[in-house]
């Protein structure tokens, strides 16, 4: 069987109250999640919902790695690092897309002003601060070499953790820094310092396209179907929220923000999440990366396909 949760169905759902449920997640430095600014707004009151901050997230793959262990309930990651699970043997559905890649929202690699690097034709040789290997910014270089007809391993990648990007940047430890599209927040506080300038970014390699998804593991949704519908709804409620509300969901991020220790002001930075209506994906968002895994080797021809990934128009499916 299969749960389909559609926008329509999101908009005339009367259920109000699921049995009392937990979900842990692991939160990322410098930004909300949609079902923590959904937290944040009250989405969540009298549903039987609680979510449980567990730590941070250097990127997806330690979320899915503590998604598969069962230390969470929720996980994060770019498309391709849940694909990559998926191939592993991992029973993941992805929820809804995390954030989009578009013109407002997207992930931009940076160098010094004065720095002789252009383009995406002089990274072979060079050293990419990225949050994590593995996951959308890594396929990101290697997609766009490969687009130019380089060795796709041609650049040096080493993680960075995001707030430290701006740092390693300016103190020459690495050539490039690259801000994902979820670090909007971090990239544009070091964009306000000047000194530094953009060489490309991922909508000139993959187009418009979900950045990533929330991921549940199937049986979880399996065993509490409507603890899950409650959830992604009041989830992708908070992402139109926020692309009606920038302002007030840029003060809602900061007072997080600095409740959990961190710098409120990099909240004014917020570009938003970047996604359609209703947090609703389509089936390039996920067809895109399944055929950059088939050309690689990862997986076979016919092994995936978006519809044992998502539904069209759905926001949860759990087979």
């Amino acid at each position: 069987m299969f749960i389909r949760i559609t926008t329509a169905a999101i908009l005339l759902s009367t259920a109000a109250h699921a049995e009392d449920v937990t979900l842990r997640y692991l939160a990322s430095h410098g930004g909300l999640s949609a079902h923590e600014l959904a937290e944040e707004l009250g989405y969540f009151e009298d549903t039987g919902i609680t979510l449980e901050n567990v730590g941070y997230a250097t990127g997806g793959p330690e979320s899915l790695m503590a998604l598969a262990g069962g230390s969470v309930e929720i996980g994060s990651a770019a498309t391709s690092a849940v694909l990559n699970s998926i191939i592993g043997g991992n029973d993941f559905v992805a929820a809804y897309p995390t954030q989009g890649i578009n013109d407002e929202v997207q992930s931009i690699f940076y160098v010094l002003e004065d720095s002789p690097i252009q383009g995406i034709e002089d990274l072979p040789g060079k050293t990419v601060a990225v949050n994590t290997l593995g996951a959308h910014l890594d396929y990101t270089v290697r997609e766009a070499l490969h687009q130019k007809g380089l060795d796709q391993n041609a650049a040096n990648l080493i993680t960075v953790p995001g707030p430290q990007l701006d740092q390693v940047l300016r103190s020459g430890q690495v050539d490039v820094a690259a801000f994902g599209y979820w670090q909007t927040t971090f990239e544009g506080a070091a964009r306000e310092g000047g000194g530094i300038r953009a060489i490309f970014d991922d909508t000139d390699v993959l187009g418009e396209i979900a950045g990533g998804f929330t991921v549940l593991r199937r049986d979880w949704v399996e065993a509490h179907p409507e603890a899950a519908r409650i959830w992604v709804e009041q989830s992708a409620r908070a992402l139109d929220y926020a692309r009606e509300n920038p302002d007030e969901t840029r003060e809602v991020m900061a007072r997080a923000l600095e409740e959990r220790g961190e710098n409120p002001k990099v909240a004014a930075f917020f570009a938003g999440y970047g996604v359609r209506e209703g947090g609703r994906a389509i089936p390039r968002d996920i067809d895109f990366w399944i055929e950059v895994l088939e050309r690689e080797g990862r997986a076979t021809p016919g092994q995936l396909s978006s519809d044992d990934v998502l539904l069209s128009d759905t926001t949860v499916a759990a087979k």
